[in-house]
């Protein structure tokens, strides 16, 4: 287990190298407004869908916890909800940023209320409210199960908010209404970076979901209290 684990973040750290590299080294064509602001692209869309993965494993493993009473389970569906949401924080981020220089330049406006971005900021508050749910209990069977249940909703409430209500909306965001599909802007030169971006970025979610488990089961044993 620990060669594996050794051997996968080797890779997945240097392809993450490789792929920042020809994120700024590689030459990408102007589009219109965005300009070299583009680049971005490789960082902050892979960032939500790795959100998205890593909400996918925290679901399975809270399934799991309900079917059996795993503590394992439990671990493993809080560290990669909390993973997720460090993601989902670094999208969010990326996404302000990306936005002051390019919508809003030259003025004071970092928020604008557009709604992609508020309700991923939604989404990230649903999954604050998960760990603050856990935090309220003591009992770790009543936690665990009850946690799971909620962890279950907010993993429903991902596609909404993050895809299909955004896409109904006027928005700044390209392939919201009135706003034609990133991949139809996007030249193909820059998707030889951006798809290996995603497989790295998900990788990086393994390699930072795997620590904090491993973390987690070492506190357990110790504490019995699998909180990390």
């Amino acid at each position: 287990m620990n060669r594996r684990y050794t051997i996968i973040r080797n890779v997945v750290f240097a392809w993450m190298t490789l792929m920042i590299l020809a994120a700024f080294l590689l030459n990408i064509p102007r589009i219109n407004i965005l300009e070299h602001t583009a680049r971005n692209l490789y960082f902050h869309v892979p960032m939500w869908f790795t959100m998205m993965a890593a909400v996918l494993v925290s679901a399975w493993h809270s399934v799991r916890h309900l079917q059996t009473g795993s503590v394992e389970s439990d671990i493993r569906a809080l560290q990669s909800a909390r993973v997720a949401t460090l993601f989902g924080l670094l999208g969010l981020a990326t996404g302000i940023l990306w936005s002051k220089f390019t919508w809003y330049v030259g003025t004071d406006v970092w928020w604008n209320f557009d709604p992609r971005q508020t309700m991923a900021a939604v989404q990230l508050l649903i999954y604050g409210a998960y760990f603050v749910l856990r935090s309220s209990f003591d009992e770790p069977v009543r936690r665990g199960r009850i946690a799971a249940v909620y962890n279950l909703f907010a993993m429903v409430t991902v596609p909404f908010l993050l895809y299909i209500l955004p896409r109904q909306q006027a928005s700044l965001h390209p392939g919201a209404d009135g706003n034609p599909a990133f991949d139809e802007i996007t030249h193909p030169v820059m998707r030889f970076v951006f798809y290996p971006a995603v497989v790295g970025f998900i990788g990086l979610f393994w390699v930072l979901y795997t620590q904090r488990v491993r973390m987690a089961r070492i506190q357990n044993r110790l504490t019995a209290n699998p909180e990390l």
